[in-house]
């Protein structure tokens, strides 16, 4: 019996490629695990009506954790044009299913490293090591969505807040709204999340990035609470900046900023930022962590025009595979594997397209497996 079971989703795209990719340098690891293929992505709400069943989230109760390859989300008029003729009609509607990964295992924690490896022709800089703790299940992106607008909603939203009666005379099916949601307990332990992470690496300090001055009630409560816990960290300096000049100040000096936390559509943004910074999402690996389970993925989309055709960049898997060997405790693999990922960039040997050569996912694989 295999020590781990690990739940496969590859998902949509060239979500089969990169995971084949990861497949070829955990077999050299020789990670004892087993590996459930799940089915989740397009394909399922077209045919089913559903990119998340129920079959799926049953292999994932019975596993440590997963890893996922990519997902195709599409909006809401293109997705329900898409759905199988049998389905349309039914009042079905897409969501996306790793946000729903997210809420049905509560994986309160978006961990995304951003490092920069020498070597590597697209970095801005080589000096980077970036850490962006996103929180995972609040904020504009728990799905609490209105539209059209109900009278008797509209007039209790202006019954408890007068900035909105500017909106009392828009006719309903031309007024949408989206509630950004933060609680005091989910923004507690996202903020510990990032402070334990400093103390663990020894990053000198953690920036909140939010918006207060705008986003009173909402910002405000992160940042209160985030005040509180930082004051039981006082070895790591604790900074606070609003999102839209942090993207200004990550540019200029990104040497200064090691551990940042924010909400969940801030983190979104500012993660692929700093990905960006050290070579873009081909190199952009995230872990979604929980209390007693974790999916981890690349951060990059689907890609389908290059699906099955092996070209893609696999470090932001293969990053991803690190991140899985960190959470389940398996420390030296880890050791191992990021210095094999290192010696294959600062070589510059084996490249795919976006790096300026010519090889292949599997070739790019079998590069990091070999350093190993």
């Amino acid at each position: 019996m295999a020590k781990y079971k690990i739940a496969w989703m590859p998902g949509d795209g060239i979500g089969k490629d990169v995971l084949d990719a990861a497949r070829v340098v955990l077999d050299s690891l020789k990670l004892d695990a087993d590996y459930i293929n799940a089915d989740i992505g397009w394909e399922f709400w077209c045919e089913e009506g559903n990119p998340l069943p129920e079959r799926t989230l049953k292999i994932l109760r019975e596993t440590r954790c997963a890893l996922f390859g990519a997902i195709t989300s599409k909006p809401k008029e293109e997705a329900e044009a898409e759905l199988a003729a049998s389905l349309k009609g039914k009042g079905l509607k897409y969501s996306s299913p790793i946000v729903g990964l997210r809420q049905a295992f509560n994986l309160h924690t978006n961990l995304r490293p951003c490092k920069a490896y020498p070597g590597n022709p697209l970095n801005y800089r080589d000096d980077i090591d970036l850490v962006v703790f996103r929180e995972n299940t609040e904020d504009l992106y728990a799905g609490v969505e209105f539209h059209p607008v109900a009278d008797d909603l509209r007039a209790k939203l202006i019954e408890h807040n007068k900035s909105m009666k500017k909106f009392d005379k828009v006719k309903a099916e031309d007024l949408a709204i989206s509630c950004r949601i933060i609680t005091r307990p989910a923004s507690r332990t996202i903020v510990t999340s990032a402070f334990e992470y400093a103390k663990k690496y020894r990053y000198p300090s953690v920036t909140l990035v939010e918006k207060p001055n705008v986003l009173r009630e909402t910002s405000g409560l992160i940042t209160r609470t985030a005040r509180e816990v930082a004051k039981g960290y006082p070895g790591i300096q604790f900074y606070e900046a609003n999102i839209d000049a942090m993207c200004m100040w990550l540019i200029k000096n990104p040497k200064d900023y090691g551990v940042m936390v924010t909400s969940n559509m801030f983190g979104d943004i500012i993660s692929d930022l700093c990905a960006q910074l050290v070579g873009g999402l081909g190199f952009a690996s995230s872990g979604n962590i929980g209390d007693n389970y974790a999916v981890f993925e690349p951060t990059h989309g689907s890609a389908p025009k290059y699906a099955g055709m092996y070209k893609v960049n696999p470090m932001a898997t293969i990053l991803t595979v690190k991140l899985m060997l960190d959470w389940l405790g398996e420390t030296v693999m880890s050791s191992r594997l990021e210095k094999a990922i290192a010696k294959v960039i600062k070589d510059g040997k084996v490249r795919t397209y976006d790096m300026g050569g010519s090889n292949t996912t599997l070739e790019v694989a079998e590069a990091v497996a070999k350093a190993l």
